[in-house]
């Protein structure tokens, strides 16, 4: 390998010139902030409907509530049972879900335009009339339990479970899976109780992306939403993540493993950083793919290794960046 060839930047490129057109904008009475990109080369229409509420939210002894009561809206509501909304769903060609993250919770939903304002009454089904049956509660309990039981048995899992709780401290993003016994817990009024207080259009955003004339889907937009009632947003309160200004190194023993896991990691930026496309970039180059230098090093030249990667995990009040690898035990140290 021409290493010296690695170690020369590229000359930098002339900028190319984009527009990108400007959204139309509006709000509720309510508070939802309607957004809606027109863009009719294609005969679709996508919809998002996020929610400053994430999984940090969570409780303390609720860990996966809102993971849960998200993965459900869809599995039952005032007007139609899990397979009845599917199925009518499928019939229009479409796609309706919806799931959580650390910092958001997000209902999507896309179709053909033609379709669209169906769709967006079903998204609304869903978001604002969800029973949460107890069969598919029931169903949901049993599935995740199971599959939490098996990423326990994973050590890439519990390598990235106890880097989480290391860089983040008593911090919320050092929880990155729930327990099992709060999955258990799980009942029909804790779900609903839930969504009412964190579902509301004044902490929302309902954004949309296609071929649709925005005095019709605001129009939609105000029946379907428009005597939703506002509510008590949660304030971001939380202990913030440790500063480190030393080393240390954590061992989880696992006897009879034919590799080790190594994980390190520490606190990068948070999304809305300035510093975030250059350090996007710097951590393509370092160890976001096949070709990166981390790579290269461990596998291609070394052979440690099948793969060696770095992770920039940026989110709404902190980040962390990592380097992962999998290594044959003989060379772990």
């Amino acid at each position: 390998m021409d290493t010296a060839f690695r170690k020369s930047p590229p000359a930098p490129l002339a900028p190319i010139a984009f527009d990108i057109s400007q959204p139309f904008r509006t709000t509720l009475s309510n508070g939802l902030e309607v957004v809606l990109f027109e863009e009719k080369r294609l005969p679709l229409v996508s919809f998002r409907l996020a929610f400053r509420s994430g999984d940090i939210n969570d409780p303390k002894d609720g860990t996966g509530l809102t993971s849960a009561v998200a993965t459900l809206l869809t599995e039952g509501t005032e007007t139609y049972t899990s397979k009845q909304l599917a199925e009518k769903v499928e019939r229009l060609g479409a796609s309706l879900g919806a799931h959580s993250s650390d910092d958001f919770t997000t209902v999507s939903a896309s179709a053909l335009s033609l379709y669209a304002l169906e769709v967006l009454d079903l998204m609304a089904e869903a978001i604002l009339r969800p029973t949460f049956p107890e069969n598919e509660l029931d169903l949901y309990r049993r599935n995740t339990v199971e599959h939490l039981k098996f990423q326990r048995s994973q050590s890439p899992f519990l390598a990235g479970e106890q880097a989480a709780r290391l860089v983040y401290g008593s911090h919320p993003y050092a929880t990155v899976s729930p327990k099992a016994s709060d999955i258990e817990a799980l009942g029909q009024d804790t779900l609903r109780a839930f969504r009412s207080q964190t579902y509301i259009p004044n902490t929302a955003m309902l954004i949309a992306v296609g071929d649709i004339n925005s005095d019709e889907f605001v129009k939609e937009v105000e029946r379907q939403f428009g005597s939703w009632q506002q509510g008590t947003a949660a304030f971001d309160n939380y202990a913030p993540p440790p500063h480190r200004d030393k080393r240390t190194i954590t061992i989880v023993d696992r006897p009879g493993s034919a590799q080790s896991n190594i994980v390190l990691g520490n606190l990068a930026i948070e999304r809305t950083s300035p510093d975030y496309f250059s350090v996007l970039v710097m951590n393509q180059v370092l160890g976001a793919g096949a070709s990166s230098r981390i790579f290269m090093n461990l596998r291609e030249e070394k052979g440690y290794t099948y793969g060696a990667y770095t992770r920039l995990n940026t989110k709404r009040l902190a980040g962390d960046l990592e380097a992962t690898a999998e290594v044959r035990n003989e060379v772990t140290g």
